[in-house]
């Protein structure tokens, strides 16, 4: 029989057992989240010697914007500059070329990591699999686009154009870390197989060379456009748009 001392006993190292436990469980996961999870001390825009050992490369130093180009104007200064560790874009400055942003390689296989910050209602995006030549001046006629919005963007509302999709297609679920904090992204493609997740989560999975995708690319508003999405290589391009947004940690390794 147990008596009532040794029951509240017990009672008192349960609930105590149960408060280390979220008490320790809230300092790993409830860290701020302007961490990438893939650093270690708060460092940013470093590869670790694991991640060195396993392929990855950066593709943002930090401190310059070396690798990087005007899209469709490989030789003008651009008004996207490295600031305070952050890759971004300068919207008001004079003298410089303003546009998209490509990487000076092409990429077909590969798994690439990026974090973000956006306004309350900022628009912005990353293309992949874009195609630089005179016939296409811009980065969304060949290129599909993983999809970044502020909070309060109005085509939030939209179920196809929310962060984390396919500009256009597919609804999908997504969850921001909201506004003045940043996200983690993620873009897997590998033979055309694409997976987009957003902090964690797939939030697009989509085959290239599908019959599916190809019937829906002929049934969007892309269909004027036939180079669109019709290569699984091309330069990786951050869009330009109206608000500032802000990148750091981007890095790829290829598959």
């Amino acid at each position: 029989m147990i008596t009532k001392g040794r029951c509240f006993t017990r009672g008192f190292h349960l609930v105590l057992s149960i408060f280390i436990f979220t008490a320790t469980s809230f300092c790993v996961y409830g860290q701020d989240n302007s961490v990438s999870p893939s650093q270690h001390g708060g460092a940013h825009n470093v590869l670790t010697e694991a991640e060195k050992e396993q392929g990855w490369m950066l593709l943002f130093d930090g401190k310059t914007t070396n690798g990087w180009h005007v899209f469709q104007n490989p030789q003008a200064k651009p008004a996207w500059e490295a600031l305070d560790g952050k890759l971004t874009v300068n919207l008001k400055t004079s003298g410089v070329q303003h546009g998209d942003f490509a990487t000076d390689r092409e990429f077909e296989n590969y798994e690439l990591h990026f974090d973000w910050q956006i306004t309350e209602d900022g628009n912005s995006g990353v293309f992949i699999n874009v195609q630089e030549s005179a016939e296409h001046p811009l980065a969304w006629q060949t290129g599909p686009e993983y999809q970044l919005l502020g909070e309060k963007h109005h085509d939030q509302a939209n179920p196809v154009k929310q962060t984390g999709c396919i500009f256009g297609y597919a609804p999908q679920l997504t969850n921001t870390n909201g506004t003045g904090k940043w996200n983690t992204s993620v873009i897997k493609q590998e033979n055309g197989k694409v997976e987009f997740y957003l902090n964690g989560n797939l939030t697009t999975r989509v085959d290239f060379t599908s019959v599916d995708w190809k019937t829906w690319v002929s049934e969007s508003g892309f269909n004027n456009y036939p180079a669109f999405a019709a290569k699984t290589k091309g330069h990786i391009v951050l869009q330009e748009w109206t608000s500032p947004v802000y990148f750091r940690n981007i890095k790829i390794r290829e598959l």
